[in-house]
């Protein structure tokens, strides 16, 4: 108990800097306020990354206001007057709902990073030492595995595992219909359903399941919080790609926030945090909680990403995630599982 309270608390505000939770106050003095929306996972890292802006010309004098949470329920809090200067969320999508909504210009992911902002990968993570012996996607679906991951109706994080465990299937020359009953397996062992991808980690941390379908970061940074945990990278996993933008109505400042975070001031303190950087030239060395502190973020043997082997969000979101039917809706909701 003691430890899972404390992870909860991992990102306790930085010295000397205003970032505050839902609701709270902002920066002592007169300058700018930047209200930052986002989903739960990137909270440590943001935070890092402001602590290094206020100390330019462009961030000094500037506080934050912040909101961190499930990613759609954040995005459509956004769409309902929770107000964003900026927003980093888990999935594209749910920065689409934003453009459809005439908050965020249609432009938003026409720049060379195409609206990305940090990136990871989908990992396995399990008990110290890997008492279960878990080695890849396969050892996931037999007999007595309790699976830990978010819910997809609530969790960008969630619908990244999802995509990460179908590709598993089919990259690997297995059909589609292989890979929903792959999935139906694996969510029949799944024992824990959060609502978010940092609820799915606490609830793992507290000594539910087996193993945790997870960002790579998560488990970095729990490490780095004093968890005991290890993690799998599987043979197959998909590069996560978290999206970032600055709402039509935002203060100027936020574009220019936007900036930092791209470059490699801002990507090196996401790496730090476990963060796969998004461009060249980042140091990655010194990662305190990797497996390899050194080389934090070795190559899988096999990449999937969205693009490649998905389409696009707009066309995977209804394939797989459709409220009504949707592929892994209507397992999970098969499974007798879904909240």
């Amino acid at each position: 108990m003691r430890n899972r309270h404390k992870f909860t608390a991992v990102v306790a505000l930085v010295a000397g800097l205003a970032l505050t939770a839902c609701g709270g106050g902002q920066a002592a003095g007169d300058g700018t306020t930047l209200n930052v929306v986002g989903f739960a996972v990137p909270e440590a890292a943001n935070k890092a990354i402001a602590a290094e802006w206020i100390k330019t010309d462009a961030g000094e004098g500037v506080g934050f206001k912040t909101s961190y949470g499930a990613s759609g329920d954040q995005s459509r809090a956004v769409v309902a007057g929770l107000k964003a200067d900026y927003v980093h969320f888990s999935v594209a999508s749910d920065v689409t709902r934003l453009v459809d909504a005439g908050l965020v210009d249609q432009s938003w992911d026409d720049g060379p990073n195409k609206g990305i902002v940090s990136s990871s990968v989908v990992v396995l993570a399990v008990r110290k030492g890997n008492p279960k012996n878990i080695q890849g996607w396969d050892d996931l679906v037999k007999p007595g595995i309790g699976i830990v991951t978010p819910n997809p109706a609530s969790s960008g994080s969630a619908r990244w595992n999802a995509l990460a465990a179908w590709g598993h299937i089919t990259a690997n020359g297995g059909t589609e219909a292989q890979a929903e009953e792959y999935l139906t397996k694996l969510f029949a062992n799944v024992v824990a359903l959060p609502n978010s991808g940092r609820d799915a980690t606490t609830a793992f941390l507290g000594g539910t399941g087996d193993v945790l379908l997870a960002y790579e970061n998560e488990t970095i940074l729990a490490r780095q919080n004093g968890e005991e945990l290890d993690w799998v990278l599987p043979a197959t996993t998909i590069r996560i790609e978290n999206p970032g933008a600055v709402l039509k109505d935002a203060d100027p400042k936020a574009k220019e926030w936007l900036d930092f975070v791209l470059g490699t001031q801002g990507q090196r303190q996401f790496a730090l945090k476990g963060f796969r950087p998004i461009i060249d030239g980042v140091d990655t060395s010194g990662v305190e909680g990797a497996l390899d502190p050194n080389n934090p973020f070795p190559t899988p043997q096999k990449l999937l990403t969205v693009d490649k082997d998905f389409e696009s969000w707009s066309a995977l979101s209804t394939k797989f995630f459709d409220e009504n039917n949707g592929i892994v809706t209507k397992i999970i909701a098969d499974s007798g599982k879904a909240q």
